[in-house]
C-alpha cells in the first residue's frame, strides 16, 4: 500500500496557487460566462470557503481534455475562494505520483468493483455543504462533443438535496488531451472558455434518466455557446474541433465505435491509452 496523506486543505491551496502561478507563467486566459449561477461568495474573501449544511451543489463538468477540472476549479476559486471536491476513479487514485495529492485534497475515489461507498461518501459531502465536481460522461470524449452521461450526479443530487451546475469547458482539450500531449507552443497565451450554465435543481423522486439527458443538454448548448465566441480561428480540418464543425476529431458514430473497442479491451473510458 502506497503512502498516502491525510487530507489537508493547507496542500489543497498549495495547488491552487501552483495552478495560478501556472496560468500566470504561460499567460493561459480563461474567459467566463455565467458566474451568477455560481454558488454566492463566502464571508471571508482570501480563506477557503468552511462548509454550511445545505448549501453544497454538484458541478457537472465536461471533459474533453485532463486539465478540465483545473479550469473549473480556478473560475470558482476566483469567484468565491472556494474548494471543489472531485470524484475520481480508483485507477487514478492508484498512481504514484496523482494518489498522494488525491487523498491530500479530501477526494471521493470510486473503486474499480465497488461504487456503494463512494456514493455515500459524496452524498455525505454534499448534505455538509461540500461543492463536490463530477465528470457525467464518465471520461475523456474524443469526438469534443458531449457524450452519454451516467446518472450519477443526477441521483446524488436529488439524494442530498442540492442542484447540478453544469460546467462546459472548451480550449483546456488544446493543453492536454488524449493522444495529444502537452505543447508550450499551444499553451502560451492559450484560451480556455468555460460557460457556467443555469443550475438544475432535482427533486427526490427525479427522473434520473430524463433528468441527465437534459444535463447533458445544458452541457453541450454551453459548449456550442464557448465555441461561438472562442478567440483562436481554427484551420480546417483541426485536430481539436469537432467533426461537424469541419475540425479533425473522430465523429460522433467513430467515438461510438472507439469507446466500444475500449470496452471490449477492458481499457476504462477516457484512459491515456489509445
Amino acid at each position: 500500500m502506497a503512502w498516502r496523506p491525510r487530507p489537508s486543505d493547507r496542500f489543497y491551496r498549495l495547488i491552487v496557487r501552483l495552478g495560478l502561478f501556472l496560468r500566470w507563467a504561460f499567460q493561459i486566459r480563461i474567459l467566463v460566462t455565467g458566474t451568477e449561477h455560481l454558488p454566492a461568495p463566502g464571508p471571508r474573501q482570501g480563506i477557503a470557503r468552511a462548509s454550511t449544511p445545505g448549501s453544497g451543489a454538484v458541478f457537472a463538468i465536461t471533459h474533453f481534455g485532463y486539465v478540465d477540472f483545473a479550469a473549473a476549479e480556478l473560475v470558482l476559486w476566483k469567484h468565491a475562494h472556494a474548494q471543489l471536491r472531485f470524484m475520481i476513479h480508483q485507477g487514478a487514485a492508484d498512481h504514484w505520483l496523482a494518489g498522494p495529492a488525491i487523498s491530500a485534497t479530501n477526494s471521493v475515489v470510486v473503486g474499480y468493483s465497488e461504487r456503494a461507498g463512494a456514493l455515500d461518501e459524496a452524498v455525505a459531502k454534499l448534505v455538509g455543504g461540500e461543492y463536490l465536481a463530477v465528470f457525467p460522461e464518465g471520461g475523456v470524449s474524443r469526438s469534443f462533443k458531449v457524450r452519454e452521461c451516467k446518472t450519477g450526479a443526477v441521483r446524488m443530487a436529488a439524494e442530498a438535496g442540492v442542484p447540478v451546475i453544469p460546467v462546459s469547458v472548451w480550449g483546456a482539450h488544446l493543453l492536454l488531451t488524449r493522444g495529444h500531449g502537452f505543447s508550450p507552443r499551444l499553451a502560451w497565451r492559450a484560451p480556455v472558455r468555460v460557460q457556467v450554465g443555469e443550475p438544475l435543481h432535482v427533486p427526490r423522486n427525479v427522473d434520473a434518466e430524463a433528468a441527465t439527458a437534459e444535463l447533458r443538454a445544458r452541457l453541450q448548448a454551453g459548449i456550442d455557446a464557448c465555441i461561438a465566441d472562442f478567440p483562436l480561428p481554427a484551420a480546417p480540418g483541426a485536430w481539436w474541433m469537432p467533426s461537424d464543425l469541419g475540425g479533425g476529431a473522430p465523429s460522433e458514430a467513430e467515438r461510438q465505435l472507439l469507446d466500444a473497442e475500449d470496452a471490449a479491451n477492458g481499457r476504462r473510458r477516457g484512459s491515456r491509452g489509445k
